[in-house]
């Protein structure tokens, strides 16, 4: 058994930062990757993805963009590039290729299983980004159809040739459905709650927006209903300098329907809201957009409202117009290795702003873990400086 103050468990962006602010405290840690650095950019990405947020948003713990496209957006191997290039420049002490399989309390805090060995640590911080996808379970017993979560999805070849189901209109939900409509397949998309936005607005990147009000920074304390704040869908954006809703994609072909509600006798079924819910997600954005002319001052112009059509309520799975269903329902993130008592009866992991109720567990890369802005790469720069000062503290107190 090796024994070291800290283990960090994950060498994506989080789990290097935190790091990078551990060693700027000369507390003696390892980062446990189960893969090499930046795993999940690797291998839980499709090969076209691109960051929602733009490039001089993409910031560290001591490092920030320098490229000359700051208004661009990275793809999934530019982000992985980036984030070993950081782990190289911060001398990170990375253990790749050790997969942890087990952190529970014991010895001097926690023990930490690995396939490489065991390590006994006084903290341990959780930022893998193990995670899987959230899937109805008639996935498992659609007839005849080839059914996949969106972490799978790499790119359209990877489908039957016909019509594709995308359930869900979240970011990934809306590009998927778009390559799948450029790529000659009827799409159709199930939409259920989302977040509407307009990739630019007043001749300013919605997230700059966002950014400069101060609306990414609001506290997971200040927020009303936190459980709601952290399981919000993300924002229908793409990595692009375009606009994409629900009326781009119906402009480009894709057919909407509502929320996928289950399948019965082999029709999949849909909500009849949905025309209450893009009205609702429409009202939402009116409010942003005034939030910020009331800022700024003036009217920007608005995007027309969403236009819906009276849709469907279910299509048959056994007719062959659905040749395949891609699952963009949303992810969790796995904690099925951490054996310590800090999750409810749901199997969700409790903490406050990334302190569990365990002394010394603590947990990195969830949305609003901190703040809005947690759900990106630039969030890991605010939440690792706050929680690496609170384990500093715990470490003093307890020493």
């Amino acid at each position: 058994m090796s024994s070291v103050t800290a283990v960090v468990v994950g060498a994506g962006h989080s789990g290097l930062a935190m790091s990078r602010h551990l060693t700027a405290s000369s507390v003696d840690h390892v980062v446990l990757e189960r893969g090499e650095v930046a795993n999940s950019w690797r291998t839980q990405r499709w090969d076209s993805l691109r960051l929602l947020t733009p490039n001089w948003m993409t910031r560290l713990p001591g490092w920030a963009y320098q490229g000359d496209d700051p208004d661009g957006y990275l793809s999934a191997p530019e982000v992985a590039d980036l984030v070993a290039g950081y782990a190289a420049a911060s001398a990170a002490p990375v253990h790749a290729g050790s997969t942890v399989t087990a952190v529970r309390p014991g010895g001097e805090g926690f023990e930490v299983d690995t396939d490489q060995g065991r390590w006994n640590a006084r903290t341990v911080i959780l930022a893998a980004g193990t995670t899987r996808g959230v899937v109805p379970a008639v996935a498992r017993r659609l007839p005849g159809i080839v059914s996949i979560p969106a972490l799978e999805y790499r790119n359209p070849d990877q489908l039957p040739h016909g019509g594709v189901l995308v359930v869900g209109a979240s970011a990934s939900g809306m590009q998927i459905a778009d390559e799948l409509q450029r790529s000659g397949r009827p799409v159709t998309l199930a939409v259920g709650e989302h977040v509407r936005v307009p990739r630019t607005y007043r001749g300013r990147d919605i997230l700059w927006w966002l950014d400069a009000l101060g609306i990414l920074d609001e506290r997971w304390d200040e927020v009303d209903d936190l459980v709601r704040a952290r399981h919000l869908p993300s924002l229908q954006l793409v990595g692009a300098s375009r606009t994409l809703d629900l009326n781009a994609l119906q402009a480009s072909g894709v057919r909407l329907v509502g929320r996928f509600v289950g399948v019965r006798d082999d029709l999949a079924q849909f909500s009849g809201s949905l025309a209450n819910v893009v009205a609702l997600a429409d009202l939402k954005l009116g409010r942003l957009l005034d939030t910020i002319d009331d800022r700024a001052g003036g009217r920007g112009e608005r995007p027309e409202p969403t236009l819906v059509t009276n849709a469907t309520l279910g299509i048959s799975l056994c007719s062959g117009e659905i040749r395949s269903v891609v699952w963009a329902t949303g992810f969790r993130p796995d904690f099925s290795w951490v054996d310590v008592p800090v999750f409810d009866h749901r199997g969700r992991l409790l903490h406050d702003g990334g302190v569990t109720r365990w002394p010394g567990l603590y947990v990195l890369g969830l949305p609003m873990l901190r703040r809005r802005r947690s759900t990106y790469i630039d969030g890991a720069r605010c939440d690792t400086a706050d929680l690496a000062l609170h384990l500093a503290d715990a470490l003093k107190e307890a020493s």
